[in-house]
């Protein structure tokens, strides 16, 4: 199958980001590329896109896929809470724009043969980068019960995360827990029928997150990211992020909210006296939907949420 994605919420990704407007651009998990795309497709001639992504066969696609725009494009391989050493080593020092769409790829889930989906029976990898050091079986079967624990209840907010870890500990007693049908099976056994019949997704859902979070250290690097990134802006410069779960979004509404509201007086103070100057506006007060519209044509952008911030100085 080809790295096939259907890039979310598109228009709206270019019109806060102001794409029309040549510049310098990064697309910071450059997937399917598609964002990409459009981005060059709305500007000028003189735009240039950075495209960074930890999957190798996501950057075979894009070398591809944006191979007609020359040397308008960048491919980096890397990860993007690397942006500052990344846009050091291309001597860049600001851009005008900066993407980072945290949702996984349609190869990834249907076709990558790596184990982010319980759909089939595939190795327990789960490794974004292939290259990485630590997969999702490697962590399945050496983490003790309390520690798997804490990983699908922190990172999945599963409710049943005790029992799911209890049960893994004792099956991998007699074999090593290695593909996603062993796992899902698991973790079916070890949620109470009743509340198994009333939840509306899978039950092996939020598990599956968590390993994906905890084998990728998704939110490490996303906090990082959030915290480097909007540096790399230049004055006037807009930072878009697309994020997919609850964990990801509070983080970054709590990293834009932090940026455009630096004051650390206390609240009944009359007057500012901290002298923290306002460098970031928010441009979205709450995140933003894609609507029905994409929805029917894209299932997979509903949990789709946008938010914005733009550099004032």
């Amino acid at each position: 199958m080809e790295f096939h994605h259907i890039s979310c919420m598109p228009a709206e990704v270019l019109t806060f980001l102001h794409s029309e407007k040549e510049g310098i651009y990064v697309d910071a998990t450059l997937g399917g590329c598609g964002h990409a795309r459009r981005i060059l497709e709305s500007s000028g001639p003189e735009t240039r896109i950075i495209g960074i992504d930890q999957d190798t066969y996501a950057i075979a696609h894009a070398r591809e896929k944006l191979a007609s725009f020359g040397r308008q494009v960048e491919i980096v391989h890397g990860n993007f809470s690397d942006i500052g050493p990344i846009l050091d080593d291309l001597n860049i020092p600001a851009v005008d724009g900066i993407l980072a769409d945290l949702g996984l790829s349609l190869y990834q889930l249907e076709a990558s043969g790596r184990g982010f989906s319980f759909r089939g029976d595939e190795p327990l990898d789960m490794r974004m980068n292939p290259k990485a050091a630590l997969s999702a079986a490697e962590l399945v079967n050496t983490k003790c019960e309390q520690e798997l624990k804490t990983i699908f209840r922190e990172f999945g907010e599963e409710r049943f995360a005790g029992p799911i870890a209890r049960r893994i500990v004792e099956a991998r007693k007699n074999a090593p827990v290695t593909s996603t049908g062993q796992l899902a099976d698991i973790i079916q056994k070890s949620i109470p029928t009743k509340h198994r019949v009333k939840q509306k997704i899978h039950p092996a859902t939020r598990v599956f997150m968590a390993l994906r979070i905890a084998v990728n250290q998704e939110l490490d690097r996303l906090d990082t990211f959030l915290e480097t990134a909007p540096r790399m802006l230049r004055p006037g410069g807009r930072m878009v992020v697309l994020s997919f779960h609850s964990l990801e979004d509070r983080r970054v509404k709590q990293a834009f909210r932090k940026l455009a509201f630096p004051c650390t007086c206390p609240p009944d103070f009359p007057v500012c006296n901290c002298g923290k100057q306002t460098e970031f506006q928010l441009q979205t007060i709450k995140a933003v939907k894609p609507g029905s519209q994409e929805v029917l044509i894209n299932p997979m952008a509903r949990s789709t949420r946008l938010r914005a911030l733009q550099r004032l100085t």
